[in-house]
């Protein structure tokens, strides 16, 4: 598989890590990784915005690996966050995870999760060579 990572100089830079676009051009098989919450798999709500934000992560890379994937098979992730003054928290949490992988990103302000008590979600889609 071949992963391109497009940031033209014809768009703006980036103001973080991540790709404008990446394009997959092989065989393979893709991975829709659903909305992931700060929710342990015992049932736990992580305490705080940073926690969960870490266990979104966990879980991300939990069902990543379920299907033989890493982070750097992703191709898009979006997070969704309930409050703006909490994305300066998500970046090193973010960064901790990704390896230096920079999949296509998109951060949306939400006021609210389908749960009250949930401070942010994280879906993905990743793309692995057969």
């Amino acid at each position: 598989m071949t992963v391109v990572k497009l940031n033209p100089d014809t768009v703006p830079a980036p103001t973080g890590p991540y790709s404008h676009g990446v394009s997959t051009r092989s065989t393979g098989r893709t991975l829709y990784i659903a909305g992931q919450v700060g929710v342990a798999p015992d049932g736990t709500l992580a305490d705080g915005f940073a926690a969960q934000a870490t266990q979104c992560w966990l879980n991300l890379v939990a069902i990543l690996a379920a299907d033989g994937m890493t982070v750097h098979d992703l191709v898009k992730v979006n997070t969704y966050v309930t409050d703006v003054s909490t994305v300066a928290q998500l970046g090193p949490v973010r960064e901790q995870f990704l390896d230096g992988a920079r999949p296509a990103s998109t951060l949306t302000v939400s006021p609210a999760l389908v749960r009250a008590d949930w401070l942010i979600e994280i879906e993905a889609i990743a793309f692995k060579a057969q």
